[in-house]
């Protein structure tokens, strides 16, 4: 039988209570599943904690440091006395925390913090944990090697934000891990983390041991890939928003494309990719609720159905129906937002017919290194707009005041200029294509929740529909629309 990739987030490696149910979890999975690799998150808040330490170092700042430590050794140290365990992961976490001691202290000498010293810093939150999921699997009996995927994942020198080298990758994997996996032992390997053929450390990205799991599931050839996280699936919109949120039984790999890109935070953006290219089953499951059914995704050709229930044998730990699913699916999937964001305006009748004016605009703006969320173009080319985070928009409109200081003075152009802070709202869904009307109704309901729409974009796929509101509407736009649409949802 082919492995399955499991992949724990922090909220399941938050305390002992919570890693013993994770271990748990993989017991019972193992009925079914002789192969079995665990992929983990750091601890809850500790990636943030480490980040934050290093960046006050580099700012001359080596007060947090003290504090930090402690706090960190006292979390990891007492949770592995709690899981009871005599292995050696008492010293390779405290080896660990005198790395993160070092490697801050050198940050503060420097008075820098370069993006691979913070990747040095960053990964060290899950090559700590790795040992607290071992100890609790091994509490089960398990033979569980915690596994330090700077020996596994190769990548690219794009410190923070590093891709996959899936050759080598796969040949690491089948020679490290695939021989403990035939040999009956469940490694833990550490999410988020990867390393340079110089074996120089680095990150997949914030959020990346999603992206972990399914660069393991492809290397390994895994049959399927389980996402175990704090919420019962992809739901329809986020419970704090819509409180009559609901779990969908089923998403489409373009539909959740969509939704991890505009703000759902069930699965990393990058995940999606590489599952898709190796055709394996995805999973996203609650840690918490674990009988429950979840939301498994599907191949965008699968005709909408209610999933399967998992191969669970006798074990209720992982077998229930869920007594929301709806059958077949609505021309609406889910509502979703992505906050903090500002819209960047370029206008001007000068700009009329003039060849290469967004070119040169999004040619300034990918020279900040910043990522444009959403474009909305006039038909009359007088203006140009789009969306990019708002901590980026005040160098975007510099780059683009260089860029076009010419046009500006003789007045082709006559302003570039950032908005307040707005919101992208998306309304998901592949059924959308094949439903007329789903555009006007959900202006409609905009328009009776007195929500006003600065901007909007649709892709040719149809998949999704994105509006630009101002933030204070944001909440309101989106149980607008989702009570609205709530029949197709």
């Amino acid at each position: 039988m082919k492995p399955l990739v499991m992949k724990f987030g922090g909220t399941s490696m938050g305390s002992a209570e919570a890693i013993r149910r994770t271990a748990e979890i993989v017991g019972a999975a193992r009925a079914d599943w002789p192969q079995i690799c665990v992929v983990v998150s750091a601890m809850s808040g500790v990636t943030d904690l480490l980040l934050q330490t290093a960046q006050a170092a580099a700012h001359g700042d080596n007060r947090a440091l003290p504090a930090a430590l402690s706090r960190l050794a006292d979390q990891h140290l007492s949770t592995l006395s709690e899981l009871k365990s005599s292995g050696p992961g008492r010293a390779e976490i405290e080896a660990r925390l005198a790395e993160f001691e070092a490697l801050t202290q050198a940050i503060g000498v420097l008075g820098e913090a370069s993006p691979r010293a913070l990747d040095a810093v960053g990964s060290l939150g899950e090559r700590m944990s790795i040992h607290l999921a071992a100890a609790g699997l091994a509490s089960l009996g398990l033979r569980a090697p915690a596994m330090d995927a700077t020996g596994v994942i190769v990548t690219d020198a794009m410190f923070q934000s590093a891709s996959p080298d899936m050759t080598a990758t796969r040949s690491r994997a089948r020679e490290i891990l695939a021989p403990l996996l035939a040999d009956g032992a469940v490694p833990v390997v550490t999410g988020f983390v990867g390393a340079t053929p110089a074996g120089q450390v680095t990150t997949l990205g914030r959020g990346g041991s999603d992206f972990s799991a399914a660069i393991l599931g492809v290397a390994l050839d895994a049959a399927e890939v389980w996402i175990w996280t704090d919420v019962d699936g992809v739901m329809t919109a986020d419970p704090r928003v819509v409180p009559e949120a609901r779990t969908l039984p089923t998403v489409t790999y373009s539909e959740i494309s969509e939704l991890a890109y505009y703000g759902a935070r069930v699965l990393h953006p990058r995940t999606i990719r590489p599952v898709v290219e190796g055709g394996i089953a995805l999973w996203v499951k609650n840690t918490f609720k674990p009988a429950g059914a979840g939301t498994r995704i599907v191949p965008d050709a699968s005709p909408p159905a209610s999933p399967a229930p998992l191969r669970s044998g006798d074990h209720g730990l992982l077998r229930e129906e869920n007594p929301q699913e709806r059958g077949a699916a609505g021309a609406i999937k889910a509502v979703t937002a992505i906050k903090s964001q500002k819209l960047i305006t370029i206008e001007g009748r000068g700009m009329l017919g003039v060849p290469g004016i967004a070119a040169r605009a999004f040619s300034a703006v990918a020279r900040t290194k910043t990522s444009v969320v959403m474009i909305s173009q006039s038909s009359s080319e007088q203006s140009i707009c789009f969306v990019v985070p708002a901590d980026h928009a005040a160098p975007v409109v510099a780059e683009l005041l260089e860029e076009f200081r010419v046009e500006l003075q003789r007045g082709d152009i006559d302003s570039v200029r950032d908005s307040e802070e707005i919101v992208i709202v998306t309304v998901v869904g592949a059924g959308m294509r094949h439903t007329p009307g789903i555009a006007a109704r959900v202006f409609g309901a905009l328009g009776e929740a007195a929500v006003n729409v600065i901007a909007i974009a649709q892709g040719s796929s149809e998949c999704s529909i994105s509006l630009a509101v101002a933030a204070p509407e944001a909440d309101r736009a989106v149980r607008a629309i989702h009570g609205h649409l709530d029949g197709n949802l």
